[in-house]
């Protein structure tokens, strides 16, 4: 992961447009600990392109999956936990992504509605380059 990725850049009006969703719903979502941006030094709420991934994920399991709030958090659960347990088994296979358990891990990912924005960047940023 770049540290830019992580990086919080974005107020919330900005991220809310980003995920086609309401500012209050974004408060909504800070109240119930879906997610947690940072904050400045005035008290300003200022998301990262990882909060983004995950205010998409919140929306798809709501919207596409038809999931209350309780199950988004579950879900979001088991995805750190697929994403932990994918690592891990890359490390320990040096790397190969070819293996047929992280694709299995990665098929796990998209029925739990991650999209790694990073992954996906880099690939355009590969085809641009082509």
């Amino acid at each position: 992961m770049t540290p830019r990725f992580s990086e919080p850049l974005f107020v919330i009006s900005v991220a809310a447009r980003l995920v086609e969703m309401h500012p209050q719903t974004l408060r909504k979502y800070e109240r119930e600990g879906l997610i947690a941006p940072s904050r400045t030094s005035g008290n300003l709420r200022l998301y990262s392109d990882r909060d983004i991934e995950r205010l998409r994920q919140v929306k798809y399991l709501v919207e596409q999956r038809g999931l209350n709030l309780a199950g988004v958090q579950l879900a979001l659960e088991l995805t750190h936990q697929v994403q932990d347990l994918k690592e891990r088994i890359e490390t320990a296979t040096e790397g190969r992504k070819s293996s047929p358990v992280v694709a299995e891990l990665d098929k796990l990912l998209e029925t739990l509605g991650f999209v790694d924005e990073q992954r996906v960047r880099e690939q355009r940023r590969g085809s641009d380059n082509s």
